[in-house]
């Protein structure tokens, strides 16, 4: 499959679409813990993250990826990077954060925002 901006595009408006209308969800289980962190560390609430992905355009896009867990092969995960402005819990002032989101877009329209956390390594972004 080519990768093109019109893709990107319209893969980022069904996710707003599904985000807009409540049908997502971002993991923050045990085996997610550098979400969890993000929250421990930062001054960010559910309002805060839904403005974060909303705000998120085709040339924010890293790359697609398949799922590594059994059984979900067939999956699609797509990679974004965000630049955004929080501030921390325990100290005075705002940071610019590099922020790495993957999300799984089910063929439900149901979007699990598998990734929300800071970046562990810089990312190449396609469009950039």
């Amino acid at each position: 499959m080519e990768v093109t901006i019109a893709h990107i595009e319209k893969y980022l408006e069904e996710v707003k679409e599904a985000i807009n209308t409540g049908h997502y969800r971002v993991e923050m289980n045990d085996n997610r813990q550098d979400n969890q962190d993000l929250f421990l560390d930062y001054v960010i609430n559910e309002e805060k993250r839904k403005q974060i992905l909303l705000s998120l355009e085709a040339t924010d896009f890293s790359e697609i990826r398949h799922n590594t867990h059994r059984g979900y092969e067939h999956e699609l995960l797509y990679v974004f990077g965000k630049d955004v402005r929080l501030i921390r819990r325990f100290s005075s002032g705002e940071e610019l954060l590099s922020l790495y989101i993957k999300f799984n877009k089910l063929e439900s329209r149901y979007v699990i925002v598998i990734s929300f956390h800071k970046q562990k390594h810089p990312i190449n972004y396609m469009f950039k």
